[in-house]
């Protein structure tokens, strides 16, 4: 009967060990930060001193830099006087820890944080500039392509 006993009362030592082991691991979740992913977004441009919008929100001159949540695609838009204006559709893949189930792990078990820094660099081009009389020239070229009835002289008779 002794034997008995302790063997019930081993089996009862153990669980209570194992129900303290998960309680701990618990509370040192809890307590312990977890790791997180910082998400950041570098741009640069050739030559530098460019204004950048990311999705329509101006974010600085570059170079400059971006937290984002989520991947995807970003419109990202370059202006500098004397360049030509660039507009970019962006993707940023998602990396591999992002994807479930991994995800919940590297956002919240990870004893450290997860930098991800995605850099873009753009060249830009300097602004060709037209004359002015080459505009009126196209314009001008423009208006007899396209108008149907030309202009007549003054006291010419329209043909019939």
């Amino acid at each position: 009967m002794t034997n008995a006993m302790d063997t019930v009362r081993g089996c009862s030592r153990r669980a209570r060990i194992g129900r303290a082991a998960i309680l701990a691991l618990l509370i040192g979740m809890v307590v312990v930060p977890g790791g997180c992913v910082r998400r950041r977004l570098n741009v640069r441009t050739n030559p530098p001193g460019a204004l950048v919008y990311v999705d329509n929100q101006l974010i600085g001159t570059s170079p400059c830099a971006v937290d984002f949540t989520y991947y995807g695609t970003r419109e990202i838009r370059l202006v500098k006087p004397g360049y030509e204006p660039l507009s970019i559709n962006q993707p940023i893949p998602t990396s591999w820890y992002q994807f479930p189930p991994l995800d919940f792990i590297s956002e919240n078990l990870t004893p450290t944080k997860i930098r991800d820094n995605r850099t873009v660099i753009y060249d830009m081009q300097p602004q060709v500039i037209v004359p002015t009389h080459e505009i009126v020239e196209r314009g001008e070229q423009l208006r007899r392509d396209t108008n149907p009835y030309p202009v007549q002289p003054a006291g010419a008779t329209p043909p019939q």
